[in-house]
């Protein structure tokens, strides 16, 4: 057989490589990720914590003294957490000490199955299609677990893939769509529904350690069902495309992997303890995430440009340049305004975030999405917008992701009827009102945190 000429290999080269790239972009064709729907959470209004709730749960526990008492007052004045949040039916009743089973399951099918009935509902999608199922619920471990329950209430096929996930924290749900993302390489045309929300009522804190109690200021009842989809022919219903995601994990670390943790206090009080070095570990991990996260972002040049200055630098951030709305986990003021300093953001990129703790608390998993909710119910979100969603939680893990907004986005949804009181004209918190009485040890320790 005739040797190939010498000049014509440089031509093989190019076209092998032009072969291998047409290969390349053609399963990234199939790589994609739409989110067709979700829907928030939204409590009955008897399940509101209001001020005098809110200091006569705190009062209930009489493992308390005089200090713990003025501690978590402050703290509640100092959250940046307004007066409609809900709490578990339990704690609502006064049974926060000894739950039983049964409110753990009742609150956990209140808020999956509304959530699900109402995005059905809007999408038309029948329940019988759903080719892909994940639940996250960090603080619950059922058996049977909670997607079988799902899966009888709404009768799925028995093939259906479906996965439950605990112990990931507040960014949960984004573990999950990048699950979920993963499985649509091997699984075409397929519909996957994510929950994400958490168990409340039976992690209640009714001790007296300050690091455990805080969780009882912050946390609230919420959660988000979201429809996906890597149907091509779907993309016309489709109202946001994934982009990209980073995950960052810093459990290796001891101090990180130890700053947000389950433990039983020296009572025998089971809680969720948060410990000073939550701040330098989440200081960290988002910059190790978005050392990744940015390059797939920004344009070329600003790129370079932050390269030049030192990305560690907030000077030599532009994110705007790349993105033009940032949902931040609302996990708490001090973090809100954290990572919206760090990444030198204005008033009105973080406005969404402060809103969504304010109104609804910080909802864990499902937090993200009253944040994104807030920024359709102001009509922010327009055609062709980036939205970088950050998360963060226990591990210590920083999860984050960008989505591209395919319409505009002004559907009704779980702000509708508050909306145009946001944000709040009279801006000193209800509690500051009645509690808001300074107490040194505590404003030093609060202050630490918020």
């Amino acid at each position: 057989m005739e040797a190939t000429p010498i000049h014509l290999l440089p031509l093989f080269a190019v076209l092998f490589a032009l072969f291998r790239l047409c290969k390349l972009l053609l399963r990234r064709r199939d790589q994609c990720c739409f989110m067709l729907d979700y829907e928030c959470y939204k409590a009955t209004e008897d399940r509101k914590l209001d001020t005098e709730l809110c200091a006569n749960i705190i009062l209930r526990n009489k493992n308390l003294g005089l200090e713990e008492y003025k501690f978590l007052l402050q703290t509640i004045v100092s959250s940046g957490i307004g007066e409609e949040t809900y709490a578990p039916t339990n704690v609502i009743m006064g049974r926060e000490e000894r739950p039983l089973l049964s409110d753990a399951l009742q609150e956990m099918d209140d808020i999956l199955f509304d959530t699900l009935d109402k995005l059905f509902a809007r999408t038309g999608i029948n329940p019988a299609d759903i080719d892909i199922l994940v639940v996250n619920v960090s603080l619950l471990s059922t058996v049977p677990s909670l997607t079988s329950r799902i899966a009888n209430r709404y009768r799925l096929k028995s093939d259906v893939k479906s996965f439950n996930l605990s112990g990931m924290g507040c960014s949960a749900s984004v573990v999950a769509i990048d699950l979920v993302q993963h499985l649509f390489k091997s699984h075409k045309k397929a519909f996957a529904v994510v929950v994400s929300t958490e168990s409340m009522g039976p992690n209640w804190y009714c001790g007296k350690e300050r690091s455990m109690m805080l969780s009882n200021c912050l946390f609230r009842s919420g959660g988000c069902a979201m429809l996906l989809t890597n149907d091509r022919g779907m993309r016309h219903r489709a109202i946001l495309k994934l982009k990209c995601m980073v995950r960052t994990h810093m459990g290796s670390d001891q101090e990180a992997y130890e700053c947000c943790m389950q433990v039983e206090d020296e009572l025998g009080y089971r809680g969720f303890r948060l410990t000073k070095g939550l701040k330098k570990a989440a200081a960290k991990a988002l910059t190790k995430n978005l050392m990744v996260l940015l390059p797939k972002v920004l344009p070329f040049w600003d790129l370079i440009r932050c390269w030049y200055r030192g990305i560690a630098s907030s000077a030599g951030l532009n994110l705007n340049k790349g993105i033009q709305h940032f949902c931040i986990h609302p996990g708490g003021r001090a973090v809100i305004e954290g990572v919206g300093k760090s990444l030198g953001l204005s008033e009105h990129d973080i406005e969404p975030a402060r809103m969504a703790l304010h109104r609804f608390g910080n909802t864990s998993a499902g937090g993200l999405w009253y944040v994104l909710g807030y920024m359709e119910a102001k009509k922010r979100l327009k055609k062709g917008d980036k939205i970088l969603m950050i998360s963060l939680g226990a591990g210590f893990k920083c999860n984050n992701c960008v989505w591209e907004v395919m319409r505009d986005l002004k559907d009704p949804n779980v702000w509708e009827d508050c909306i145009d009181s946001y944000p709040p004209k009279k801006q000193l918190n209800p509690f500051t009102e009645k509690y808001g009485w300074i107490n040194d040890e505590s404003v030093s320790f609060v202050r630490h945190y918020f």
